[in-house]
């Protein structure tokens, strides 16, 4: 998931070319495709998907450097090409595309760039290609040694443990906040980045913040009814009280035998903080000692919304993912006052009960890239997957369009002048690496996410009570994993 998919998860950055001119392109409209793609095509010509701030880096005209140079660098062949079919911005758009020409058993593309979100069903349906098998060892041995595990993760199968995508690119949720504010207002914000304090403490900083600066708003979200809510917002949320839909992190991957803890007390408090920060003390469900903090409108904003008013300036904090840190933390913009941190915290990971959650957490997300089964041009296609696991062309994507390399250690490497802001946070967002929280993807992840993001959301509204919410989403979970259960029974 990349900011390509602004419902989910958004990439680290603008590019510089975008960032100096301080625009924010949506790729919005029908499917298009760059450059001689049908069937008289080059036979070396490798066809990929990917939405229109692939495409600024991939080419340029100008003589700056590109993506295309980089896989060349790395030793791919030089008579081999890389051309991108854009798609939409929109990443449920994109998976259904995706699942359309897989199934009709069409290629081009070649390749194929996948949500972290929705990789695995189409892993389990057969439609990408085993990596463990097709590529080189030493490649296999290098992304299994460099990667972030927890991206690996959605880019195995999930039966076997191969290898069937390459991350691209992670993403990572952030705390964002208005630093200079905050410490005007009397608190201490120098320990925040390395260790982020509770939410009680937050909190009462941001109320107290807001009302000294005379502020529309203290903390703002994304809360929606959407995937992003489910995969993303409030999955940190739970994760930093201790709680998860299904147990821990052991669980995330397999579904149809996991214990469903979504109604369980760790859950159930998290969505209790969410309704004081909403609707304050005259909740009766509202969390005790707990300020109202975010606007009710929060309920039906998603990223870009809910950025608008901290970016304004009429915020104190706000998350979001690091593309939102190239856009606040210019000079021209918030310069040096703009802090950054993972998201509070509730319980520590000693305190809670399940493996994997409590502490501070950072949704995860990215996209990857797969073969498609169907290319008649894989060994074109596997030399250029190839050419992507390398460093240098890892770091190029980094510093040209601010996505962040699924070797987090590679950003200590980036050139400072090159990714903007996002060089002041590189050991932020290298925590939020060490703190990553991912969904559940599972083949029926997509399903069970709806059911996730409506009852949360009603929750947060307070059309329901979070008891009867988190109650009703039990039920409608324990089916959806039975059904599951029978099926692999079958």
């Amino acid at each position: 998931m990349g900011r390509e998919n602004r419902g989910h998860s958004h990439r680290a950055g603008l590019s510089r070319r975008r960032f100096v001119a301080a625009s924010t392109a949506t790729t919005v409209g029908a499917v298009s495709i760059t450059g001689c793609l049908g069937r008289g095509r080059d036979p070396n010509t490798v066809v990929m998907t990917g939405a229109t701030d692939f495409e600024e880096i991939l080419h340029t005209d100008d003589g700056e450097p590109s993506v295309q140079e980089a896989l060349w660098d790395a030793g791919l062949d030089e008579d081999i090409h890389v051309e991108l079919q854009t798609v939409v911005s929109d990443s449920v758009q994109r998976m259904e595309e995706a699942q359309s020409t897989l199934q009709a058993g069409r290629a081009p593309p070649d390749i194929h760039m996948m949500d972290t979100g929705w990789t695995i069903p189409f892993i389990l349906r057969e439609q990408t290609a085993n990596l463990t098998d097709e590529l080189p060892d030493d490649t296999v041995d290098r992304i299994e040694d460099g990667y972030l595990d927890e991206a690996l993760e959605a880019a195995r199968n999930p039966e076997t443990g191969d290898l069937h995508a390459v991350p691209l690119f992670v993403d990572f949720g952030t705390m964002l906040y208005r630093q200079d504010l905050i410490e005007d207002a009397g608190y201490d914000t120098d320990d925040w980045a390395e260790e982020p304090p509770s939410w009680e403490e937050f909190a009462e900083a941001v109320s107290e913040t807001r009302s000294e600066h005379g502020l529309d708003y203290g903390y703002t979200t994304q809360a929606a009814a959407y995937e992003g809510l489910a995969c993303c917002s409030f999955n940190e949320v739970m994760s930093t009280w201790g709680g998860g839909y299904f147990g821990g992190t052991e669980s995330l991957f397999t579904a149809g035998d996991r214990p469903i803890t979504v109604d369980e007390e760790p859950v159930l408090d998290a969505i209790r903080m969410m309704r004081a920060f909403i609707h304050g003390d005259d909740d009766e469900h509202a969390l005790d000692g707990y300020p109202q903090i975010s606007p009710t409108a929060i309920v039906q904003w998603s990223e870009e919304e809910s950025l608008g008013p901290f970016a304004g300036g009429d915020a104190v904090a706000h998350r979001n993912w690091p593309f939102a840190i190239a856009e606040t933390g210019a000079d021209e913009a918030f310069g040096e006052d703009l802090g950054v941190m993972t998201q509070p915290y509730a319980v520590s990971e000693d305190e809670a009960e399940h493996e994997g959650v409590g502490g501070t957490a950072a949704a995860l997300g990215g996209w990857n890239l797969t073969l498609s089964p169907y290319t008649d041009r894989a060994e074109q296609a596997l030399q250029v997957l190839e050419a992507f696991t390398h460093d240098e062309v890892m770091l190029t994507i980094f510093e040209l369009q601010g996505f962040i390399p699924p070797n987090i250690d590679l950003l200590d490497e980036a050139d400072p002048d090159e990714i903007g802001p996002v060089a002041r946070y590189v050991d932020q967002l290298q925590l939020a690496g060490e703190n990553a929280v991912p969904r559940p993807v599972t083949d029926v992840w997509p399903e069970q996410s709806a059911l996730i993001f409506q009852e949360v959301n009603a929750a947060f509204r307070g059309a329901k009570s979070p008891e009867d919410a988190m109650t009703d989403l039990a039920d409608r979970l324990e089916g959806s994993e039975t059904e599951v259960a029978q099926q692999h029974g079958d």
